[in-house]
């Protein structure tokens, strides 16, 4: 495993971190959930853990009270580096408001059973709320002790830039980290629009329209956790680009809205031959990918087995060229 450091946080970051909006994490808070379905849940953090993975991505609606639990059985707490996301909209309001900010806070540390956050993100954005509002609440929890670091997922980089802006002009704490959806497959449509009505969706900086934010990153300097970093399985490896209907027994149903399409199958494809040079898999090449990018990049996902996990590690030391790296995004 690799590791960064995020300034404000006193732990080393893993450059793979685990996303918790898995099924069998799900499964363990489930209204008929028993025992067995908390050891198997603890069996996957532990094995995730082992493999030298510190850091979990949590939401106000998933992942917090198991893994608040998992830490604390395991007494491990301090060793772990937690992302926890607010203010994500329901069909009623938007939810981006001091009020819910602060309630998904607290919320939130009861859940995770702990009493400061270490990275805590916007889930969403709504363009109508100034920025002064949304700054002033993190600073004021942040002046509380109760998170570390704060930035925006599905943000736009201009949008961060605001808020830096009246932040640094305020002398306040300024956004430091942001997790958009990136990855080498592009975001063809939004895969969670159905579920958030209200507000902002989803944000990429993934595909050649979005240059200029990735751009952005690179000079800026600002943490990337790159959510979806494997399109939801469709760079996986576990179908081929010579059966793309495959891909619909493999992924959900955010996948094929968010992933599925020509363009990508053709970026699978070119994934299986240059593995196939390399000697390593499919999934191994993608997350290379987005590794060897020129900002400072994370990549979220949820391997299920101690193989996935340790493909995914042997990513990190894998190094392609300006070339390769082109050829792999249809240049």
């Amino acid at each position: 495993m690799k590791y960064s450091n995020i300034k404000g946080l006193e732990k080393p970051v893993s450059k793979l971190v685990f996303g918790t909006a898995t099924p069998k994490l799900f499964a363990a808070v489930a209204p008929d959930a028993g025992e067995k379905e908390k050891e198997e849940a603890f069996a996957l953090l532990d094995m995730v853990y082992e493999a030298g993975i510190n850091t979990f991505d949590c939401a106000a609606h998933y992942g917090e009270e198991i893994t608040g639990e998992w830490m604390e059985k395991r007494g491990i707490r301090d060793k772990c580096s937690v992302i926890t996301k607010c203010a994500h909209p329901n069909k009623w309001r938007t939810r981006v408001n001091d009020f819910d900010i602060l309630a998904d806070a607290h919320d939130s540390l009861v859940k995770l059973r702990t009493d400061c956050i270490d990275i805590y993100m916007l889930h969403r954005d709504d363009h109508t709320v100034p920025v002064d509002t949304i700054v002033e609440t993190l600073n004021r929890l942040y002046d509380e002790g109760k998170i570390k670091v704060f930035g925006g997922s599905n943000w736009t980089h201009t949008r961060i830039e605001e808020a830096n802006e009246y932040a640094y002009k305020h002398s306040l704490k300024p956004f430091s980290v942001s997790s958009p959806n990136f990855g080498l497959a592009r975001q063809v449509n939004d895969p969670w629009r159905c579920d958030a009505p209200l507000g902002d969706g989803c944000v990429t900086i993934s595909g050649p329209e979005n240059s200029d934010a990735r751009e952005w990153y690179a000079k800026s300097g600002m943490a990337v956790f790159a959510y979806s970093s494997l399109a939801r399985g469709l760079l996986s490896g576990l179908f081929k680009s010579s059966d793309p209907e495959g891909a619909k027994k493999i992924m959900d149903g955010p996948g094929i809205t968010g992933y599925y399409s020509p363009d990508n199958i053709e970026r699978l494809r070119r994934c299986e031959v240059l593995a196939e040079e390399k000697g390593v898999g499919v999934a191994q090449i993608a997350l290379a990918w987005i590794f060897n990018q020129k900002f400072d990049v994370f990549a979220l996902s949820s391997p299920v087995t101690g193989e996935q996990i340790a493909q995914n590690s042997r990513a990190l030391d894998i190094r392609l060229s300006e070339k390769e790296i082109d050829m792999l995004d249809l240049k």
